[in-house]
Formats: C-alpha cells, sequence, structure tokens
C-alpha cells in the first residue's frame, strides 16, 4: 500500500457543525472535543485501541440536550470511514471481538459488508453516565453503521456497572474494527466476496 487511508469530513446542519479527519492506518493518536466529557472518553478508547487516528471537534446545540451531537458524530463518522475504506479490495472484512472490563464483558462483531444493520443488545443498569444519557450510545452505532454501510453486532455479555459496559463495548468495537480494516497479504487484489463487489 502506497498511501494511507485517510479523508477529512466537514458536515454541518442547522443542530451540528462537525470536522473530523480520520485514519485508520494510524497509531491510535486522538485529539477530541464533543463537548460531552464522557462521550469524548469513549472516542479516545474508540481511536487508540483501533490505531485509527481521529481528530473531531463537535459544536452541537447542547442546550438542548446531547442526541443531535452524538448521532450526528456517527453519521460524520460513518460517512469518513466509508470514504477511507474505498472499494475495500484487500481488506479482511470480518472483525471480532470480546472484551472484559472489570465485571463487565462486551462482545462485537462486523462485517463491511455494504449493507447496513445495527444488532444492539446492550442494556444498561442506569440512565446516565455523568451527564451523557445511556440511551445515546445506541444511536452513535446506527448512525455510524448507517452511514459506513457495515453489519455491526453489538452484545453485552456481562456488567452491571454502566461506565464499564459502554467501555467494552466501545474497545470491543474498535478492536474489531481493527481486524476488519487490516489488510489481508495473501489478497491484497481481492475483493473479499463470492460477488465481486461490496
Amino acid at each position: 500500500m502506497t498511501q494511507q487511508r485517510q479523508t477529512s469530513i466537514h458536515r454541518q446542519t442547522s443542530e451540528t457543525d462537525i470536522q473530523l479527519t480520520l485514519n485508520i492506518d494510524g497509531t491510535g493518536k486522538s485529539n477530541i472535543n464533543t463537548g460531552i466529557g464522557f462521550f469524548d472518553h469513549m472516542l479516545t478508547a474508540l481511536s487508540k485501541h483501533s490505531l485509527f487516528d481521529l481528530d473531531l471537534v463537535v459544536k452541537g446545540d447542547l442546550h438542548i440536550d446531547d442526541h443531535h451531537s452524538v448521532e450526528d458524530t456517527g453519521i460524520a463518522l460513518g460517512q469518513a470511514f466509508r470514504q477511507v475504506i474505498g472499494d475495500k479490495k484487500g481488506i479482511c472484512r470480518f472483525g471480532q471481538a470480546t472484551v472484559p472490563l472489570d465485571e463487565a464483558l462486551s462482545e462485537v462483531i462486523i462485517d463491511i459488508s455494504g449493507r447496513p444493520y445495527l444488532a444492539w443488545d446492550v442494556s444498561f443498569p442506569t440512565q446516565k453516565i455523568g451527564q451523557m444519557d445511556t440511551e445515546l450510545f445506541e444511536e452513535f452505532f446506527r448512525g455510524f453503521v448507517m452511514s459506513a454501510h457495515i453489519n455491526l453486532h453489538a452484545i453485552r455479555r456481562a456488567g452491571r456497572n454502566s461506565h464499564h459496559i459502554a467501555e467494552a463495548t466501545f474497545k470491543a468495537t474498535a478492536r474489531a474494527l481493527r481486524c476488519a480494516c487490516e489488510l489481508d497479504a495473501r489478497a491484497l487484489n481481492n475483493i473479499p466476496s463470492t460477488k465481486g463487489v461490496l
């Protein structure tokens, strides 16, 4: 591979203004500011454990609530991911990771299939982590999956602490994405599909 898979996105609506740069051949460096502390923490973990470099600034209507900022971040990140993955030639395509964090255990399975589908089986014992509504995690993942055109299954295997459950899920997503995006040295010129296209 002669160049890194990277892109920049500017997504602006009446509710959010998002500037994002993504490099999936990075080292896990990030500079993230969404205005939502715990969300920043999760996106930093996603960057670190996927080895994706991510620069992200979100200016959203937080005076209303966090919903638009979280969902639109997912959409913008998905758009960037779809751009950098390109025609999917040479990628491993599938990725799976099961990650523990103390009592919590999360499993994520990914197929970079070109067919968006989110299967979300992650529940939280509390409605908030810090100031962030836990229901917004599903909104982030749905926005990401639908824009990235990938299939993602997220499953909570165990957990009593909402912080641990969320963090294990983001870290499992990161590891699964890293595996799915890796280039297969034995098939660098091939699309990983019997159809010949993804």
